[in-house]
C-alpha cells in the first residue's frame, strides 16, 4: 500500500518517491494544498476501493497515519 500511495502522491506534486516517508507530512514536507489532498483522497479511494470519511481525513497529517486509516478500511 505504501508504494501505491506514494505512486499516487507523484501524481500531484514534483517529490522523488524515495524521499517520502511514513512521517512525511503531507502538506509541510511533501507540498501538497488542500485541493490536491483531497483530489489525491479520491484516486487513493478507486485504487483500494474505499470510502474515506471527511470527518476522519482532517486529522491525517503524515503518510503513515493515512496508511494506518486506509488499512482500517479494507
Amino acid at each position: 500500500m505504501f508504494e501505491k500511495i506514494k505512486e499516487i502522491i507523484t501524481n500531484y506534486v514534483e517529490v522523488n518517491p524515495d524521499e517520502i516517508t511514513e512521517n512525511s507530512r503531507f502538506i509541510d514536507d511533501i507540498g501538497l494544498n488542500s485541493y490536491d489532498f483531497m483530489c489525491m483522497l479520491g484516486d487513493i479511494e478507486e485504487e483500494f476501493n474505499i470510502t474515506v470519511d471527511e470527518a476522519e481525513i482532517v486529522n491525517l497529517r503524515t503518510v503513515g497515519e493515512a496508511i494506518a486509516y486506509f488499512a482500517s478500511l479494507q
